[in-house]
């Protein structure tokens, strides 16, 4: 039974992967090599969870419980006694393959070693380890705590057991549907989803509409909770443009060249909802500016 779970990196994606985990009963140890930033994180899932409980999804009782299960951690150490890790930091390959050498020191040999990567190779994270066979990917799409599915992606030594313990976790524990992919740069979802935002952003630079229409084009027509470019500001548009980078970099293949655009707007620090600007505007809980 995993109990009790680690999360290093206090990012956007790191924060809704803690409150899923803590809404679901599990101990919760975040970790984040700034202490601004995890304790901005704990700041902003605060704030997330209020707004739960403006529209009556959550009781005061429960907020206090599910923050009560969240607890700051200073180094990789600290999570020697968890039962499963789940990295979250950016996607820089030398930056994770540290972090999992060092986690790989510190952990129980039945511990599981996960990776919410979107792009990266689990095979060569594994490599980094002296138990490659406990490494896998789990790949959550943000919002963590809403999204109904995860990625559970097997690297070349991922063992058996390992992948029958964390798609147990993931439908058992935590109530989504796991999807098994095979190691693929982009795997499923951000392969998918990356070539959407692309087009999108191709669409706005030849002026055939503005952002709003585009967005709301996708959203109404084909029932999404939100367009693509609204999307793209949730993602961060420096993580969108290094999986699509990383993906043409692989693939060779034009499709997955990042729209200009979309580099214009990294260069000059609209990163979307981090930043209060991307393609819309945001306040500082997140929410859009009209």
């Amino acid at each position: 039974m995993l109990r009790k779970i680690g999360v290093v990196g206090a990012g956007t994606m790191g924060r809704s992967i803690a409150e899923m985990l803590a809404e679901k009963g599990l101990d919760v140890l975040l970790l984040d090599r700034s202490p601004e930033q995890l304790d901005s994180s704990l700041t902003l899932l605060e704030a997330s969870l209020d707004r739960q409980m403006e529209r009556w999804a959550i009781t005061p009782a429960e907020k206090k419980l599910i923050l009560n299960r969240i607890h700051k951690q200073r180094s990789l150490q600290d999570l020697g006694e968890c039962d499963l890790v789940i990295e979250t930091i950016s996607e820089d390959l030398d930056a994770k393959k540290r972090v999992f050498e060092e986690l790989d020191r510190h952990l129980p040999p039945d511990a599981i070693l996960a990776s919410n990567t979107s792009t990266l190779s689990l095979t060569e994270l594994a490599g980094s380890t002296q138990h490659p066979e406990r490494v896998i990917g789990m790949h959550f799409i943000y919002p963590a705590v809403r999204t109904e599915v995860a990625e559970i992606v097997r690297g070349l030594q991922t063992s058996e057991e390992t992948f029958a313990r964390t798609k147990a976790f993931m439908e058992k524990t935590l109530g989504k549907k796991g999807v098994m992919v095979y190691e693929s740069p982009g795997f499923v979802t951000t392969r998918l989803i990356c070539l959407l935002i692309n087009e999108a952003l191709h669409l706005l630079e030849e002026g055939v509409a503005s952002p709003e229409d585009i967005d709301d084009a996708m959203r109404i027509g084909y029932q999404f909770d939100r367009g693509p470019l609204a999307m793209a500001d949730r993602f961060g548009l420096d993580a969108v443009l290094a999986a699509l980078e990383r993906m043409f970099r692989e693939f060779g293949e034009l499709k997955y060249r990042p729209s200009f655009l979309l580099k214009k707007k990294v260069r000059a620090g609209h990163l979307g909802v981090k930043t209060g600007i991307g393609f819309f505007a945001y306040d500082k809980d997140g929410e859009r500016v009209v």
